[in-house]
């Protein structure tokens, strides 16, 4: 099932959208953030341009407008993007909205729709791989 998710203000104000892929309509935190930032470092990796948009800033990047700016081209490894974005939510980094229902742990379970409203409110710049 394919979800669409939106980096948000907390007035609202939509930064970024994502369409990924969720193989079940019963599915966890961790599985979307999973997800996610694995879309957003192959999207990325495709392209191999020196400007990246995601949830989590790769380590060497500096913050740009509508996303962060790499110092040289270079493939991101998403694996560690996984592991810096898991580690912020649990360290309150960022909010995760499921359906305006803030999600607490990254184990919670959650059933979604093509029509779930999935957001991300951003706390604080995430660095990563």
């Amino acid at each position: 099932m394919k979800l669409t998710i939106k980096d948000e203000t907390f007035a609202g104000d939509i930064l970024n959208e994502i369409m990924i892929e969720i193989q079940s309509e019963s599915t966890s935190a961790r599985e979307i953030i999973t997800a996610r930032v694995t879309q957003e470092v192959a999207d990325y990796n495709s392209k191999a341009g020196d400007k990246f948009n995601g949830l989590v800033q790769p380590t060497d990047a500096e913050r740009s407008l509508n996303g962060y700016r790499l110092k040289t081209d270079r493939f991101i490894d998403s694996e560690k993007q996984v592991y810096v974005a898991l580690d912020a939510f649990q360290k309150n980094g960022f909010f995760m909205l499921i359906d305006n229902t803030q999600i607490e742990s990254l184990d919670q379970e959650v059933l979604v729709r093509p029509d779930t409203h999935i957001s991300f409110i951003k706390l604080t710049p995430l660095v990563g791989g």
